[in-house]
């Protein structure tokens, strides 16, 4: 039977990965900035699934560079997950907003480049989950 964290977990994690499908189908239809903040919100939601499995209660917070801390609680190496996550804390407002950059709406003002790597850090954020919640990479 499945305990009720891992279901959690696995739920957070189940829409994390929609989430960075949806990235990549946005991205792919040059939608770059919705495909940024889509990425943020799934390696948000994979570090949220990694606390809710290691017995977090409540998981407060958007932004992954707390989030992560909270997780080297439990696993020290997500230092190394937080050192590449936080590039993704940017987009959590910058990519919605249309104030939020200076000269121009985030539909402008995001390109390819930038989709393309949040697309990649976004994944490697979410294999570093799967990988310590003892899934696949």
């Amino acid at each position: 039977m499945v305990s009720q964290p891992e279901k959690r977990a696995n739920a957070w994690l189940s829409q994390a990965q929609y989430d960075l499908d949806a990235a990549r189908a946005n991205a792919a239809d040059g939608r770059h900035a919705l495909g940024c903040f889509l990425c943020h919100q799934s390696a948000e939601k994979a570090v949220t699934a990694f606390l809710y499995a290691k017995g977090a209660e409540q998981v407060w917070g958007h932004a992954l560079a707390d989030l992560c801390e909270d997780a080297v609680a439990f696993d020290q190496s997500f230092d190394l997950v937080k050192s590449i996550a936080v590039l993704l804390d940017k987009h959590f407002l910058g990519a919605r907003y249309p104030e939020s950059l200076p000269g121009g709406v985030p539909a402008e003002a995001y390109e390819h480049a930038d989709s393309e790597r949040a697309l990649e850090v976004a994944g490697d954020v979410l294999g570093a989950v799967r990988q310590r919640m003892g899934l696949d990479g």
